[in-house]
Order: structure tokens, then sequence, then C-alpha cells
């Protein structure tokens, strides 16, 4: 069909495949993090921030024996040890190994506040406190209906909307409701035709995770 063949010629051998990939450009981000509300138009880009959320940190640095949850994270930080500097600040001349440390340190010349960890910013020093009991691990924040734990005070508030039973948020194509914003994007895949789950085994291809579970049963009965 022309599709596949478009498919083809753009270097995806499955229209699935194509799919997937145009995700990327609809700006549609149906994939969102349950536990600090992220959204992102990949599943393996959120699967690979999820692992942030852990605490795991499986890859170390043969020099210095620091951890890092990501494989990029070490290679960024093995920069170090080089010794090279080529990022300068241009307001002190202070000079770094890394392009993110620099912009980080140019922070400190405008007011704004960085997380050491992630290089995210904030304008207030509570603002960065609260992000940071992200990278701790710490759930203090538990639901008294479910007992689900949370890292931060607005993410439980978010859960707790499940309980009330509201649904708020409603499909425009559909008109399926959902209690949270979260679940109307990852709903709204379905009206995308995007199937990103495949069978490594029959390479048959789904909208959500549970659903290719429950098919490779198939192959494990066999």
């Amino acid at each position: 069909t022309e599709e596949t063949m478009t498919s083809t010629q753009k270097g995806f051998t499955r229209t699935d495949s194509l799919k997937t990939h145009q995700l990327i450009h609809s700006g549609v981000k149906a994939y969102s993090c349950d536990l600090c509300g992220n959204s992102f138009n990949r599943a393996e880009t959120l699967k690979r921030h999820q692992v942030m959320h852990s605490g795991v940190k499986a890859y170390s640095c043969d020099l210095c024996g620091k951890s890092f949850t990501l494989a990029q994270s070490l290679k960024k930080h093995q920069v170090i040890h080089s010794g090279v500097k080529p990022y300068s600040c241009d307001l002190c001349g202070k000079s770094f190994t890394l392009a993110q440390s620099l912009k980080t340190h140019q922070l400190i010349h405008s007011g704004v506040k960085a997380c050491d960890l992630c290089g995210k910013s904030f304008t207030l020093a509570q603002s960065l406190k609260t992000h940071q009991l992200i990278h701790s691990g710490v759930k203090a924040y538990s639901c008294d209906l479910c007992g689900r734990s949370f890292t931060l005070a607005q993410s439980l508030k978010k859960h707790q909307v499940i309980h009330s039973g509201v649904k708020a948020y409603s499909c425009d194509l559909c008109g399926k409701s959902f209690t949270l914003a979260g679940s109307l994007k990852t709903h709204q895949v379905i009206h995308s035709g995007v199937k990103p789950y495949s069978c490594g085994l029959c390479g048959k291809s789904f909208q959500y995770p549970h659903q290719l579970k429950k098919h490779q049963q198939i192959h494990t009965r066999k």
C-alpha cells in the first residue's frame, strides 16, 4: 500500500513503527509519570525517566566509584576526569568541563537556582527544595484511603481525585471522561492509531502494555 511504501522510504519496516514515530512530531505527550506528572511522547522515554525515581544506580565510574541511574549520565560524568574545560563563563571567566555545568553556573549571576542532580531551574529556593525530594526516593505523603505513598504533597493531592469519582477531563473525539489529565492523554492514543508496544516473538503490536502482556501469554502456553 501507499502507506507501507512511505514507511519503507522513511526507514520504517512497519506501519505501526511509522505511526509511533509520527507521534513525536505531533506534540502529543500521551505517556505521563504517575510520580511527578511529567509527560512524554514516547513510552521508552517515560520508562527511562521513571528509572530516576527508582533510586537504583547501576552505572558506576571506574575512576572514582560514583554511581548513576542512567548510562548517559555516567558517560557525561566521565568527561570530568579528562581535565578539559572548554566551556567558559562570559561574565566571570570560570571554565567548566560540561556545557550543563556552565549553564548551571550562569544561574548564579541571574539569581535563579538549579538542581545539581538534573539541572532543572527554579526562581525560589523552596521550589528547588521541594523538587529535590523527587531524587531522594522518600515518599512521606500517604493516601488515607488506599495507603499509596508519594514523594510530593501535590502528587498525593492529584492521586486523591481518583477516589472522589469526579471525571473532569473529557475526550473531544468520543466523549469518554477521566479523573486525571494524564489518563485522558493515555486514552487519546486510541484515536491516534499508534501501537507502540510490539511482541518480540510474532511482531503483533498493541496500544497499551497490559494488552501486550496478555497477548504474550499465548506464546507461553504453546
